[in-house]
């Protein structure tokens, strides 16, 4: 108490500890809590995670806000593992398997049904086939989403279609049946062997006409965007304009999106692109098409690294559609579907084939028993009586690729790297490949020789000897970074590289292959194949009486003296079974660490596969790693595949590194 009689304890007292002053936090008010939709509440996502071991479809709860957004085909982001992943919903089902609590689909990021059902099963078939993932196979299926291109209406096609006209195709046996089948409505399947003078791109063309006079839809693919370009225009004037769309990625972000919403859509039922355009969602489809399907551009350079032609053939025996794939050359791969009875042959009568292709001489420019010739007289010949367009093809571009000792043959190295050295112009120096070191002083470290010789000359290099032997000649070069698509007709020399040859009106005059041991000179499986899948391409640009010369072995063009591709796919496609190689047998290749395919070689496969290695990627780099080869019976090809995709599902799970797999590699 205090003197007054107060408590000391009252209201009176200060405090020890003030009360504060800041006003109250607000209560976060809490979400309302989703509910989930009324029918059919879950969907199933592919989601993009790029895991092996994850490579399934997941359920997810459907938002009754999200509704009628979220249909088949659509992208979405949903959660996983803690963040937002992209996803396609491939369906969408009133129940779920998955015993504990279902997330909620998160976002639709476009209510465009972009994934049809039959490309989800070509592309779950693919990733199959090729021992890969689904999400790899999606991403290139299914182009970037662009907003604006999403967003504009494309109206369908109008108009009659152009009458059908089998004047091409009266040339090879069965052609014109061929044509009639695809009108009626059937599905038949070739391998069309194509003739110097024909157009392919119109006659294929005409098979896609007859497919829309069917009511159904086609997809034809060729190499790269410059053969787009050109069949574009056949294209456009065969059916008429805006009945195809062209799909590449070279395309900008835009035109490639509007092209597939409109097929996606069913404006449009035709389709003319590369590689990615054999995973078109065409309505209806009816035909697929493919030309030169020996050209390596088909094969993806993207895991699970599938070749279109199989993505194709796939297709065709999924949907039973009409196939046709042609060419002037005929791959293994090609023979064996012929061989096998799968596809019919549209070739013409020999006699007919024989006077359209160029009458070829052989030589190796010897005389009298002297060292053979690079260029021989009758080539020099040739073109002095030449009085068209000349093309040479020339196997290596550049000047000169290669040296070594005049004296002793030996190739010339860098002395600071053991590169090897080149000379890119007559005015460059002597220079490292490698290490760009220049060398204006070299010696042989061999026999001390201070000359230089070309063993591998360029077309730059042989374009310069041509232009002094022939000044009244207009002389110009196509390949590497500068590639003519045509050459104006008359009294030109063209030296091309190998798939760079321009065309001209008319046709060549006279066509020289030269250097014909380069290209057959390389270590690979289908050296000889491309080979000649190169030449007949040149020798295809021949005009009506031209003539042509081949500069190497007689006995190694027996088929382009023969004019005759399917004998030569016959002779390689034996060779092929005879080694146990693709397309008679199931090849695949793993890349990975020394001990992981040290474990890896000691598995079972399949009862009959046969483990080769490891072995270097690169014997010239060190670093380059190790690779094991697997050899199976094509019977035993999908349960290889699948034991492939197991052991990359068990490493991603123990988050080990990759496996890098391909099956059927072009190469090894």
């Amino acid at each position: 108490m205090t003197s007054d009689g107060s408590d000391a304890t009252g209201p009176e007292q200060l405090a020890l500890v003030p009360e504060s002053t800041s006003p109250r936090k607000r209560a976060a008010k809490a979400k309302p809590a989703l509910e989930a939709a009324a029918n059919l509440p879950v969907a199933q996502v592919a989601v993009d995670t790029g895991l092996s071991h994850l490579d399934r479809p997941f359920d997810y709860l459907v938002p009754a806000t999200l509704d009628e957004l979220v249909v088949v085909g659509c992208r979405v982001k949903v959660r996983f593992a803690g963040r937002l992943v992209d996803g396609f919903v491939t369906d969408r089902v009133d129940g779920t398997e998955h015993e504990g609590k279902l997330a909620f689909v998160a976002k639709v990021v476009s209510a465009e049904p972009v994934l049809r059902p039959d490309v989800l099963e070509l592309a779950q078939t693919v990733a199959d086939r090729y021992a890969g993932t689904l999400g790899d196979v999606l991403r290139m299926a299914i182009p970037p989403r662009h907003a604006r291109a999403e967003a504009s209406v494309r109206e369908p096609a109008a108009g009659e279609l152009p009458a059908l006209d089998d004047a091409i195709w009266r040339t090879h046996t069965h052609g014109p049946e061929f044509l009639s089948a695809i009108a009626a409505g059937a599905s038949p399947r070739a391998w069309w062997g194509a003739m110097p003078g024909q157009d392919p791109a119109r006659a294929i063309a005409q098979a896609v006409l007859a497919a829309l006079h069917s009511g159904r839809g086609s997809i034809v693919c060729v190499p790269d965007v410059r053969d787009v370009a050109r069949w574009d225009t056949a294209f456009t004037e065969v059916l008429g304009a805006g009945q195809h769309v062209v799909l590449t990625a070279a395309s900008t972000p835009a035109a490639r999106y509007a092209a597939f919403l409109a097929v996606s859509r069913g404006h449009v039922k035709v389709v003319l692109g590369t590689r990615a355009a054999a995973f078109a969602p065409v309505h209806e489809l009816g035909l697929v098409a493919m030309w030169d399907d020996g050209d390596d551009l088909y094969a993806e350079p993207r895991a699970p690294y599938p070749h279109a032609r199989e993505v194709l053939l796939l297709r065709a025996a999924a949907s039973s559609t009409a196939l046709l794939i042609g060419g002037y050359a005929r791959t293994a791969e090609g023979q064996s579907l012929v061989e096998s009875g799968w596809c019919t042959e549209l070739i013409a009568e020999q006699s007919t084939r024989r006077t359209a292709w160029p009458r070829l001489e052989v030589t190796d420019g010897s005389t009298a028993g002297s060292a053979p010739a690079r260029l021989p007289q009758e080539v020099f010949r040739s073109v002095r009586a030449a009085k068209g367009a000349v093309l040479m093809q020339v196997p290596r571009r550049g000047y000169r690729e290669s040296l070594s000792c005049q004296e002793c043959r030996h190739p010339a190295r860098c002395t600071a790297c053991q590169g090897p050295l080149v000379q890119t112009s007559a005015s460059a120096p002597i220079a490292c490949r490698w290490c760009a070191t220049a060398v204006p002083n070299w010696s042989c470290s061999h026999c001390e020789g201070t000359k230089l010789r070309a063993p591998v000359v360029g077309q730059l290099r042989t374009a310069e000897e041509f232009a002094k032997a022939f000044p009244e000649l207009q002389v110009v070069t196509s390949g590497g970074d500068t590639i003519l698509d045509d050459v104006e007709p008359g009294r030109v020399l063209v030296l091309a590289t190998p798939g760079a040859e321009p065309h001209v009106s008319g046709g060549y005059d006279v066509i020289v292959l030269l250097d014909t041991w380069l290209m057959t000179g390389r270590d690979d499986i289908r050296v000889e194949e491309e080979a000649h899948r190169r030449w007949f391409n040149a020798l295809a640009l021949a005009g009506p009486g031209a003539s042509a010369i081949a500069v190497g072995d007689a006995a190694i063009l027996q088929a382009l003296v023969r004019s005759d591709p399917a004998g030569f796919a016959a002779r390689e496609l034996a060779s092929r079974a005879e080694t146990h190689l693709p397309p008679t047998a199931r090849l695949a290749t793993v890349d990975a660490a020394d001990d992981v395919l040290a474990e890896l070689a000691t598995r079972t496969w399949t009862p009959n596969t046969e483990v080769l290695g490891p072995v270097p990627v690169d014997p010239r780099d060190d670093q380059a790693g190790q690779r094991l080869i697997l050899r199976a019976p094509r019977r035993e090809g999908t349960q290889l595949a699948a034991g492939l995709k197991t052991a990359a599902a068990e490493r991603s799970a123990a988050k080990q590194p990759a496996l890098r797999i391909q099956v059927d590699p072009q190469s090894l």
